[in-house]
């Protein structure tokens, strides 16, 4: 198992990972998943101030994530939103675990203290969401602090949305 740094050129199996995720699931409020272009130029964007990494086993990329503004605000500086999507037949092999750690590491560096996630959580789970993403934060030592109710709505029907938040830092 390696984790890197993504690159532009990773844009086609990451976009891959995603589209699962948007066409099949409400993991994703997005009801299209964008084109290679437009996600090659979402990782660009991202490393120009945070991290994005890949998960390569047995060399296939199974899995990324990323970190992103909390909030534009300068008060927020020591914040960030952090994401993660698994190839969805390679769940269970603990890189989901592996991912969000070497993400924090990474965060850690750079003097973030705060992460929040944002997850789309259904009020009964469904063919389309369950509370699993809400589990594996809560394994990670998330806790929810907030829900939108009724948010999203996806596939003829509404979905919430749930804030988690994990520091990793001490605030002085």
């Amino acid at each position: 198992m390696v984790i890197r740094a993504a690159t532009r050129e990773d844009a086609g199996s990451l976009l891959k990972i995603y589209s699962y995720y948007v066409e099949n699931t409400a993991i994703s409020f997005e009801y299209v998943a964008p084109s290679l272009d437009e996600f090659s130029k979402r990782i660009s964007s991202t490393l120009e101030k945070y991290p994005y990494i890949v998960l390569e086993d047995d060399g296939l990329i199974r899995g990324y994530a990323y970190a992103g503004a909390f909030h534009s605000r300068a008060a927020y500086a020591h914040c960030c939103e952090v994401t993660i999507y698994l190839n969805h037949d390679s769940k269970g092999n603990g890189y989901g675990k592996a991912l969000y750690e070497a993400l924090e590491k990474a965060l850690k560096k750079m003097g973030i203290i705060n992460l929040y996630a944002c997850i789309a959580d259904p009020e009964v789970e469904d063919e389309y969401l369950t509370k699993n993403s809400e589990c594996f934060h809560q394994h990670m030592g998330y806790t929810k602090v907030g829900e939108f109710h009724k948010c999203g709505y996806k596939f003829g029907r509404w979905y919430n949305m749930i804030w988690m938040e994990k520091m990793i830092g001490e605030h002085r």
